[in-house]
């Protein structure tokens, strides 16, 4: 068995030894005084001499407890005491045979077992059973029975259970520190990520809030600072048109607190035409704790007003140059056709018009494209429509009816079997430029000799319209940029079929405006079936209308 040094050593060494020894000495130094002062005062005292050089020895050692620096003594130097103790009680066991003073062992013995383990709880045994056993031999009136046997076996097990309680209380102790350790690190690691999202979030250019389930303000950077400041010096809000004021509860900050979510809700600061007008777009998410319970909102704020202007600024170009190219085009159709209404033409004249006349009907339907986009985004204004009670049957009819002189040129069969006699509430102009498009695109971009399905119906709740090529199809990766303006296809680009890229973009607007969503089902070299769906009417609705 090794002897542990300074780092092994429990409770009594190393941090707090002084105040354990302290209490120790006392404690046993009070009992041996009671004990002294009851053995005279019943007149069992053997002899005086050795039970006042036993007290005196303890008090002594009791003295040094409280003198000397044992803290910075070696850990080994604590068993001075208790040796110490062991003799004191030895000398007053014998002065009072008879008065069980032998009792007092018990101290020492635990004291050693729980400040050093189990060599300390066999070395202070041994030192006691010696002495015992050595003042049970030497006197003559000792009567040995099992108490004098079991006195010794009752030392040892006080002393193990000490010395197994101070190995429990050491590894607690162990355990504990390393906890403590791991809390610190960890501790440390989040403040440090703490300090680095703070980092992180002062360093962006985008405002940034978090807000608790009752709406407080917990979290802000300064982006969201000087965004507000620049709120703070404009005087109105308005949608995002830039021209409907909006009072303060339809603002970002006072909707996320009424626990809405919403994505890129832009708001413009300032009057129109003021100079320090501001357009800040907001995105409001959720936040949930790992139960799933609310854990408030987060809200994101992103200055656009570059952004903004520029894309006015674009669609007011393209809405005036449109604007001034359809009334010169317009002109030029209609001298065509009066020229072209001359009996006396000659072939080669008619063919040269008839390419003006073709190229002048494809440049105003792009015009008028551009016109239709302008409209749909401008200032943010949803397009215009005029809502009837509709079959759409007759125009899915009259636009395929349309579409025939280019699908015979292309050799392209349109087939109409399954389209149902089906009303809905919509604007049949717009909804004949939906149809018109789609047909077009399926014409234009399907292989000559192909084949379209037009398909209609409803099942009460919604009307579906769909077109169906065994065209080309369009490549999985331009799937997500189909329905923006002015994006044609690689396939496209790369072949001589003209397009502005607006049709689908256009289409899509339309669709919405009245409710309802187009979307796209393709697979490359098989085809593409696009997939239109309406809110259905009802016949009540229908007669009511």
């Amino acid at each position: 068995m090794t002897i542990p040094g300074p780092a092994a050593a429990p409770s009594l060494i190393g941090r707090g030894r002084d105040r354990s020894l302290l209490l120790n000495q006392v404690l046993l130094g009070a009992v041996v005084l009671l004990a002294a002062v009851l053995v005279v005062l019943f007149d069992k005292v053997a002899d005086g001499t050795l039970l006042m050089l036993g007290v005196a020895i303890v008090f002594v050692a009791t003295g040094a407890a409280f003198i000397l620096p044992w803290n910075t003594f070696p850990a080994l130097a604590i068993l001075i005491l208790p040796l110490v103790d062991i003799a004191a009680i030895t000398l007053l066991r014998a002065a009072a045979p008879e008065a069980s003073l032998g009792l007092l062992w018990a101290f020492p013995a635990i004291w050693i077992g729980s400040a050093f383990g189990g060599w300390g709880a066999v070395l202070g045994v041994t030192l006691i059973s010696v002495s015992f056993w050595s003042l049970v031999w030497t006197d003559p009136q000792q009567e040995i029975g099992p108490t004098t046997f079991l006195f010794p076996v009752m030392i040892a097990g006080l002393a193990t259970v000490a010395a197994l309680a101070s190995k429990r209380t050491l590894a607690q102790r162990v355990l504990l520190d390393k906890q403590s350790q791991y809390l610190q690190r960890s501790v440390e690691r989040a403040r440090s990520q703490e300090d680095l999202v703070t980092e992180v979030l002062q360093a962006v250019d985008f405002g940034v809030i978090r807000l608790t389930p009752e709406g407080s303000l917990v979290v802000t950077n300064e982006a969201h600072g000087r965004l507000q400041r620049a709120r703070a010096d404009t005087s109105r809000a308005y949608a995002a048109d830039g021209i409907t004021p909006i009072g303060d509860e339809d603002l970002p900050l006072a909707r996320a607190r009424r626990g809405e979510e919403f994505e890129n809700a832009l708001v413009w600061h300032g009057d129109p035409g003021e100079e320090r007008r501001r357009a800040l777009k907001s995105t409001a998410r959720r936040l949930y704790d790992k139960d799933l319970s609310d854990a408030g909102m987060i809200i994101v704020t992103l200055d656009v007003t570059a952004e903004e202007l520029a894309l006015r600024a674009r669609e007011d170009l393209v809405a005036s140059v449109s604007h001034e190219l359809r009334t010169p085009l317009t002109s030029i159709m209609g001298y065509v056709e009066l020229a072209l209404d001359d009996p006396n033409l000659s072939p080669v004249s008619r063919r040269s018009l008839e390419v003006v006349e073709r190229n002048s009907s494809r440049l105003l339907d792009l015009v008028a494209d551009l016109l239709t986009a302008s409209a749909a985004s401008h200032r943010g204004v949803e397009l215009t429509l005029r809502p009837e009670p509709t079959d759409l049957s007759v125009v899915v009819e009259a636009a395929v009816e349309a579409a025939m002189p280019r699908a015979v040129e292309r050799r392209v069969t349109v087939a109409l079997d399954a389209v149902e006699k089906v009303r809905a509430l919509a604007d049949p102009l717009r909804m004949r430029q939906v149809i018109d498009n789609l047909l077009s695109n399926a014409i234009k971009y399907n292989n000559p000799g192909g084949r379209i399905d037009v398909g209609l119906t409803s099942d009460g709740t919604h009307v579906w319209l769909a077109v169906s090529d065994n065209g080309p199809g369009i490549p999985e990766s331009e799937l997500p940029r189909l329905f923006e303006r002015f994006f044609r296809s690689g396939l496209v680009r790369n072949s001589t079929t003209h397009g502005s890229g607006l049709g689908l973009a256009i289409s899509r607007e339309i669709v919405r405006a009245h409710g309802g969503e187009i979307t796209v089902r393709t697979t490359l070299d098989e085809g593409a079936t696009f997939i239109v769906r309406l809110p259905a009417t009802s016949a009540r609705e229908d007669e009511g209308s």
